[in-house]
């Protein structure tokens, strides 16, 4: 079987949630369990190398935060905005090329190839892994998958989506085209 580091702990994600907790309201559990898991599926395929720790974790809170602050289905250009902002007024430091592209295209269905592949793709990758409920594998095995699902549970994260396509698109059917529309890159 393969291994994977399982981190139940990460300040930084705190510290960078903190600010929308109140925001994302009743979804936080669930999508707090979703950043969690798809920043340990990216950063096993980065080898766990601790340079890409802040990136990674930076990008997946803020990968789909455009969803509860500009309550926007294609909520990629949003969540990027958010993202930038932030690094801007804070500081921080991190890329702001590496930072949209890792936002940008972390629904991507073919792999991506352009600037910043390496941490752009061990995003993609991740996303798919958590976002398909892990029937997409992206070389990661099944019992890992199920051993990363049970440390960070579903929290009913993927009923939150469907239910903000609902909420923001009138209707499940309609909202799920406006999210496939705004969201999937080829």
């Amino acid at each position: 079987m393969q291994d994977i580091e399982i981190k139940l702990e990460r300040p930084r994600v705190e510290m960078l949630f903190a600010r929308y907790r109140d925001q994302i309201g009743e979804d936080y559990a669930g999508y707090r369990n979703h950043v969690y898991r798809t920043i340990t599926y990216a950063m096993h395929f980065l080898g766990n190398a601790e340079e890409y720790e802040q990136i990674v974790e930076t990008v997946f809170v803020y990968h789909d935060i455009g969803l509860w602050t500009d309550h926007e289905l294609a909520y990629l250009e949003p969540s990027e905005a958010v993202a930038l902002a932030d690094n801007e007024e804070f500081g921080w430091g991190l890329d702001p090329d590496l930072l949209r592209g890792a936002i940008h295209w972390h629904h991507k269905i073919t792999p991506y190839t352009g600037p910043n592949t390496k941490v752009i793709e061990a995003c993609r990758k991740a996303d798919w892994i958590d976002a398909s409920k892990g029937k997409v594998k992206k070389g990661v095995s099944k019992e890992v998958i199920a051993n990363v699902e049970a440390a960070f549970p579903n929290k009913g994260f993927h009923d939150t989506l469907l239910r903000l396509a609902k909420d923001y698109g009138g209707s499940t059917l309609v909202g799920g085209l406006k999210v496939t529309r705004g969201i999937v890159k080829w």
